[in-house]
């Protein structure tokens, strides 16, 4: 049974309940972001600047939704690769960001940070992008507009499925099933 996740993030004992390879519906508000967004937003944070909105207990979603066709709010919107983002994400997460949903491993400074600072690492089905389209119900672009697809829009999304890949603890759904995998290969 997957577990309901209001977003942005204010119960922290439910994150850290959240356990790898748990299925989770997201609802509320997230962000999405990619490379080019997450590398303005360092920039701005090196700069002293504010950053297009306050990063404190949010879900910044990886992905660079397609144009909205005719009577859609959104186009197809799957997950991006994750680990183009780990040279920012920690920074990031030091800050109070509190989920990111994509696909793929992710670096150890990133689990680290994680486990650090009581984050959680999902993962999104790719090749359901219009499954996950159909969870969002409102989109607004609220930063960097002239990076077309890859600008920071706000989401407003009901019951996105995601699995918790990796938890508060660091513990990684990738490892964990690596490992089981060998252990049947093997005996």
């Amino acid at each position: 049974m997957a577990i309901h996740l209001r977003a942005p993030i204010i119960d922290q004992e439910l994150l850290h309940k959240l356990k790898a390879g748990d299925e989770v519906l997201i609802s509320g508000t997230i962000f999405t972001g990619r490379d080019a967004a997450h590398k303005r937003m360092i920039e701005m944070i090196g700069k002293g600047e504010p950053l297009p909105f306050d990063i404190r207990g949010q879900i910044i979603y990886y992905v660079g939704p397609c144009p909205a066709p005719p009577g859609k709010v959104i186009g197809s919107a799957g997950p991006t690769t994750s680990g183009r983002m780990d040279a920012y994400a920690p920074t990031l997460i030091e800050m109070g960001l509190k989920g990111m949903i994509g696909k793929g491993a992710r670096s150890r400074e990133v689990v680290d940070a994680i486990r650090q600072h009581g984050a959680v690492y999902f993962g999104a089905t790719g090749g359901a992008a219009a499954l996950i389209a159909s969870c969002i119900k409102k989109v607004e672009v609220i930063a960097f507009e002239d990076l077309g697809t890859e600008a920071i829009r706000k989401l407003e999304v009901e019951n996105m499925p995601c699995t918790v890949i990796i938890d508060t603890q660091g513990n990684d759904l990738y490892v964990i099933g690596r490992a089981r995998y060998e252990r049947k290969a093997g005996g």
